[in-house]
């Protein structure tokens, strides 16, 4: 059984929690990202559902089985579980092929059995005809990917990623993100995969938990966590954007109204909210338009596509950015239209 489920998760290390009360389900077959800053407690967690850490409080399943609580830890070795870390951790003094078939040399499959299996996985990860090279002869990403068919060799139903990419540049991440979905829907195996790194978690996961100061915040669908984020904290770490302060006129269905330094808007809503409520603004809701929020240009940054540019409301400290086709002058009076706004849920 591939699901995972922690219950009141606490992991403390003298005075100090990692992680404090989580409860998370890992459905069988998903693919979950835990995002946050350094600190939050992501490893932690991927450290406990490895069995490499045993839990304070709360408890570890593997489907029904319990496999660790502050009595008992199934030790690694024995939860069947695959962790590719971010230095890779292979053996420089064994060839590719060597490296992969190290699980199976260690299980006692037979010797006959294990070059078939070898060559499939180097195939599955892009690594075919690599089977004698060595180690220092590879690229960072085609290390990773040796890394990542010693975990499928071993069939593992669970693959631990703790920041995997962390050492590579721009396009070899690109590239393993790509491959990391590819192995995700050929295995169909359950992963976790720890990242401080935004566009990882929104572009590989079909959910993300986002994590602060060892608690979880929010799980959900990427586009869940994106476009309607459960709190200020979520807004502010994921995706570019801007809250501003607003008041809230009248609630229908999904919808608000809200005054925003005069002008009136219609922005998504779980739930009534009364008084001043906080607005999340996306730049690519957001353009510069005849009628519209009124704004000051504050400055204007080329970015390759877009210049991203920074704006000031009428109401001191409330700023937006605007992803404009054109540069605009410091000083410059516009108006932004918005196509789009998410009441953020007062905690």
């Amino acid at each position: 059984m591939s699901e995972i489920r922690v219950e009141s998760l606490v992991k403390r290390y003298g005075d100090t929690s990692a992680l404090d009360g989580v409860s998370l389900a890992f459905p069988e077959g998903s693919f979950t990202a835990l995002l946050g800053p350094s600190g939050c407690g992501k490893t932690t967690m991927l450290r406990l559902i490895a069995g490499f850490e045993a839990p304070s409080e709360g408890s570890v399943f593997f489907g029904d089985a319990l496999v660790a609580d502050p009595k008992r830890q199934l030790p690694p070795e024995a939860r069947n579980v695959g962790v590719v870390f971010q230095s890779y951790a292979l053996w420089p003094h064994m060839d590719v092929a060597e490296n992969v078939a190290y699980p199976l040399r260690a299980r006692h499959v037979a010797a006959a059995d294990i070059p078939a299996r070898v060559a499939a996985v180097l195939d599955i990860v892009g690594l075919g005809g690599f089977a004698k090279r060595r180690i220092d002869e590879l690229s960072g990403g085609q290390r990773q990917r040796v890394a990542l068919a010693r975990c499928l060799v071993a069939e593992a139903r669970i693959i631990l990623f703790d920041e995997p990419l962390a050492n590579l540049d721009m396009h070899l991440r690109a590239a393993m993100v790509d491959a990391f979905r590819e192995i995700h829907r050929r295995t169909g195996a359950t992963i976790v995969y720890v990242t401080h790194d935004q566009a990882e978690a929104l572009a590989l996961a079909d959910r993300v938990a986002v994590m602060s100061k060892g608690k979880l915040l929010q799980a959900a669908a990427p586009q869940d966590i994106y476009r309607s984020p459960a709190d200020a904290a979520v807004a502010g770490f994921v995706g570019r954007g801007s809250l501003v302060s607003g008041s809230a006129v009248e609630h229908k269905g999904d919808t608000a109204t809200i005054d925003i330094a005069g002008h009136r808007l219609a922005a998504r809503s779980n739930r009534e909210q009364a008084g001043t409520v906080k607005v999340l603004l996306r730049p690519e809701a957001l353009r510069i338009a005849a009628e519209g929020l009124p704004a000051t240009v504050l400055d204007s940054v080329y970015r390759g596509p877009v210049h991203e540019v920074r704006l000031a409301l009428a109401e001191p400290g409330q700023h937006l950015l605007v992803d404009s086709t054109e540069a605009l002058t410091a000083g410059q009076q516009v108006r932004v239209a918005v196509s789009d706004a998410w009441v953020v849920p007062s905690v």
